[in-house]
């Protein structure tokens, strides 16, 4: 009787904690890899929302004084129809920094008819969109070469299933970008399974999301991909991938246990 107890009440803060994680808690991430240069990178929000139109996001961001914000994809979900909450937050975020974003597998599946919409309200709000693009900008003194990837679909997901996907090559990421610049480079990849290829590349930073922390975190390490794939190798923090620093967001949005959605401010 005493054990059966014990079990249900480890059962029921288990559950409160879930409640509360999904629906209240919003933490902030640092990580401080040398340099002066602040860097928020915020993913996969889908469509939760934190605070009044994304307020309490915004504001949480705007407290760290960022000197640019990535947004790594997955700003929407594939069956939204409403895109008023990722205006309201990308009008937000632009009043505090520079922003870059890239789009996700979801924004990639959107029905064709909604990307008009999606498109404007990310030109509207001054939001730099870099599907398979380089842009060059100085910030405090730093000249910076930012990239983002727009890979094939199929290397999310191909023929309704999770079996055989198509990779991406380093020569893959040359068709999409170019040749490494001759600068300091930051690659925006919402997907950081391919980290290998990354790095292969020429990439210095990468900044990921994608794999939402695992789902569900046990001791530190993530358990479950978007790929219905066990223990995925990159889904949380900060790795070094042949040199390069492979910067991993658990993300904001999709259930999750003991792993917090997050905002990532990074020092570089």
């Amino acid at each position: 009787m005493i054990i059966l107890l014990i079990v249900v009440i480890i059962l029921l803060v288990i559950v409160l904690w879930g409640i509360y994680e999904n629906k209240v808690l919003l933490t902030v991430r640092r990580e401080d890899l040398g340099g002066s240069l602040k860097i928020a990178h915020i993913s996969d929000t889908h469509r939760r929302s934190f605070g009044r139109n994304s307020s309490e996001l915004i504001a949480k961001t705007a407290a760290e004084s960022p000197d640019l914000i990535l947004l790594t994809g997955d700003m929407v979900s594939r069956d939204e129809t409403d895109f008023r909450l990722l205006r309201s937050t990308l009008n937000g975020l632009n009043k505090i920094a520079p922003v870059y974003m890239i789009y996700g597998n979801h924004e990639q599946s959107l029905p064709p008819e909604f990307h008009p919409e999606l498109e404007e309200i990310i030109h509207t709000s001054g939001t730099i969109l870099l599907n398979n693009k380089v842009s060059k900008r100085v910030i405090n003194d730093n000249e910076l070469y930012i990239c983002g990837i727009y890979p094939k679909y199929t290397t999310y997901k191909k023929s309704g299933g999770y079996r055989d996907l198509d990779t991406v090559t380093a020569q893959d990421i040359k068709a999409m970008v170019g040749d490494h610049p001759s600068g300091r480079t930051l690659l925006m990849a919402h997907n950081p399974l391919f980290a290998e290829s990354y790095a292969e590349w020429g990439a210095e930073y990468t900044f990921s999301g994608h794999v939402h922390g695992g789902s569900v975190r046990l001791f530190g390490v993530g358990l479950l991909s978007p790929e219905r794939k066990l223990l995925p190798r990159y889904s949380k923090g900060v790795y070094d991938v042949n040199g390069m620093k492979l910067c991993v967001s658990a993300g904001l949005g999709k259930p999750r246990l003991f792993d917090p959605a997050e905002i990532v401010v990074y020092r570089i």
